[in-house]
């Protein structure tokens, strides 16, 4: 969005173009064709003004997507791959640069949020993080989420693991403080 907190988006732009060609696309309620041309100009791939239409920005999405990666391979090519970053705690893998989570070496598919849930608990095993901290986490601070939407991802979280394992206990509820990755 142009209109940020802190920093606004044409800002945020030009600092993401001195270190990534990251795909941009501006979502705003700025319809000024000078904001557009702007913005265009800085580097966004696309420019989107509200109200919008879903399919619509699905669609040029997609559209950037595909630009993308016609040129990313023959970047790849030229850069070293980053090293993963890989987190295990007992049958737990997680695996940030790819997004891929593991029990007992069966896949799990979490959404960011479930992803992020559960890194930020088996970070630190046996330490326990309050629905506030978790809800940083997962969103960061600028965002306003209810507390009892971190006990539905845990309880999302929960139901996966145990598609895979009826046993799995590893995620604790401390009732009336927080949550817990098993030590």
């Amino acid at each position: 969005d142009v209109k940020m907190p802190r920093m606004d988006g044409m800002e945020l732009l030009t600092r993401l173009r001195e270190n990534t060609s990251l795909p941009v696309i501006f979502l705003t309620s700025k319809d000024d064709e000078i904001d557009q041309v702007l913005g265009l100009r800085l580097g966004a791939d696309d420019y989107i003004t509200k109200p919008f239409s879903q399919r619509l920005l699905i669609e040029r999405i997609r559209s950037v997507l595909r630009r993308y990666a016609a040129v990313a391979p023959t970047t790849a090519a030229t850069t070293t791959a980053a090293p993963s970053h890989v987190i295990v705690r007992g049958h737990l893998e997680l695996d940030d640069s790819r997004h891929l989570c593991k029990w007992k070496g069966d896949g799990i598919n979490l959404t960011v949020t479930e992803y992020l849930l559960v890194k930020v608990l088996a970070i630190s095993p046996g330490h326990v993080r309050s629905r506030d901290q978790l809800i940083t986490a997962a969103y960061g601070e600028s965002v306003y989420v209810d507390d009892r939407t971190i006990d539905t991802h845990i309880k999302r979280i929960r139901r996966k693991f145990r598609e895979i394992d009826q046993s799995f206990d590893e995620i604790e509820t401390l009732y009336g403080v927080g949550y817990r990755y098993k030590d």
